[in-house]
């Protein structure tokens, strides 16, 4: 092969080993999807377990780093808690549900790289679950129920504020809350609501009556106006008639008398009408006066009747307080009453662990004092027959025998006691302990009196029930 040859091989080598080289480069560059995380793990930047991604892409270099995705789709938990403890001691019911996803933030995208990024859904459903039932919990321990229940806004930002950053601790972030529901066995809420409802039903009562209060007023006043306008009215008519009567008996009056008589006649009618318009005010103004005392002796019987209604819904407001009061005191009893429960079966306790600590210290003294007063017995015998072999060595056989028999004697009574402490432990089945139990019968009086004195110095400081 020429020069021309072995020139074309080489650039054709090169522009193979080139596309490889371009196509491997590209299969490494890794490109992230926007509702994933990209974790690149292995050989990353010194002091960091691992490097986060969110949006974009990066170069994954082989042999020496891997990849894997981290889902941001948000994942919902069903959280039924029950029987959590408030701050007033009241058990309550809050099923909610919490939705959760990872994190975006650098920090927490970490965390979540170092501790779920191989983990299955449900395993990070179930640790997640853990961590808000704990946090639910803790929560709920620091309010009122008044809190919980009246000011929900408040309540779910305490939640946001104990779970989130436990959440943040696994790569978690809280992304919303929903309590579906908030009972109590004891019916405290619901005692809440009935008391509220009959304030509300109240005060619109003290509303409708003083609506209808002011109507009435209003109605009586417009009566009253009408029936002064009428008055007023009738009385203009009644003063024209009249004037026209009395200037056409004027006019006859002056035809037929005198110039004298005609005065004098007219003066008289003139009179004649201001006493007739007179006694028709008077009549007016008491009509009017009758339709103003009317109107107030309703207005009066309408608000007494408006009080009297009032005073009915507060007393049946006070009632369910009242019931509620005894409630409560009836739990506080019941808890006291278990209280005290607890103390007795401690105070027994004690005293049966004493009783037996008695037993075993009785049954190891009894052990002992036989042991020494047998070992004694054997040390007397010993030296008692040793003693009388130097004394006796001339003395005669029959001597001999005699001191014998004393020591078998002895040995007779100590075979006579093994033997009985034997039948005895044979008579309660082979039970030792039973047959120490029968033997400190004798003096279970004496054992009795050192239990009581003991126990009646001891002093119990403090007894806590756990739930």
């Amino acid at each position: 092969m020429g020069a021309a040859g072995f020139g074309i091989v080489s650039i054709v080598a090169f522009v193979v080993l080139a596309f490889f080289t371009i196509v491997f480069m590209a299969s490494r560059y890794k490109r992230c999807p926007s509702d994933k995380v990209l974790v690149i793990y292995g050989r990353v930047e010194k002091g960091r377990s691992s490097k986060t991604i969110h949006g974009g892409g990066a170069f994954v270099w082989p042999l020496i780093q891997d990849y894997a995705y981290l889902s941001l789709t948000p994942i919902t938990i069903s959280i039924p808690l029950e029987n959590a403890l408030s701050l007033q001691n009241i058990r309550i019911n809050v099923p909610s549900t919490f939705t959760v996803g990872v994190s975006t933030t650098q920090e927490i995208m970490s965390n979540a790289a170092e501790r779920i990024l191989r983990l299955p859904q449900n395993a990070i459903e179930e640790m997640a679950k853990e961590i808000i039932f704990g946090q639910l919990r803790l929560t709920v321990a620091s309010l009122t129920i008044e809190q919980i229940n009246q000011d929900r806004e408040s309540f779910l930002e305490a939640i946001r504020r104990n779970v989130e950053p436990e959440l943040n601790k696994i790569g978690l972030q809280l992304i919303n809350v929903n309590i579906t529901d908030i009972t109590d066995a004891s019916e405290y809420i619901s005692s809440i609501g009935k008391k509220a409802a009959s304030e509300a039903i109240n005060q619109a009562k003290v509303d409708v009556a003083e609506q209808s209060k002011l109507g009435a007023i209003g109605e009586a006043n417009a009566i009253r106006e009408q029936e002064i306008k009428v008055a007023e009215a009738m009385a203009a008519a009644e003063i024209g008639r009249k004037t026209a009567d009395a200037n056409q008996r004027q006019r006859v009056q002056e035809q037929e008398a005198q110039a004298v008589q005609g005065e004098n006649t007219a003066n008289a009618n003139i009179a004649k009408y201001n006493a007739e318009l007179e006694i028709q005010r008077a009549k007016a103004n008491a009509d009017s006066e009758k339709g103003k005392k009317t109107a107030e002796a309703d207005q009066r019987i309408f608000v007494q009747e408006q009080e009297a209604s009032a005073v009915k819904g507060e007393n049946t407001s006070k009632a369910s307080i009242a019931d509620y009061n005894a409630e409560l005191e009836v739990k506080r009893a019941a808890a006291l009453k278990q209280a005290e429960v607890a103390k007795y079966e401690a105070q027994v306790a004690i005293q049966q662990a004493l009783y037996k600590a008695e037993q075993e210290r009785l049954r190891a003294e009894e052990v002992v004092r036989q042991e020494i007063e047998k070992n004694k017995i054997e040390i007397a015998a010993e030296a008692e027959a040793e003693k009388t072999r130097r004394e006796a060595q001339g003395v005669a056989d029959g001597i001999l025998a005699k001191y014998k028999a004393e020591a078998e004697g002895t040995l007779k009574l100590l075979e006579a006691k093994a033997e009985g402490y034997q039948k005895l432990v044979e008579s309660v089945g082979g039970d030792a302990q039973a047959a120490s139990t029968l033997l400190m019968i004798e003096k279970l009086e004496e054992l009795v009196a050192k239990q009581v004195e003991a126990i009646s110095n001891l002093k119990i400081d403090k007894i806590t029930v756990w739930d």
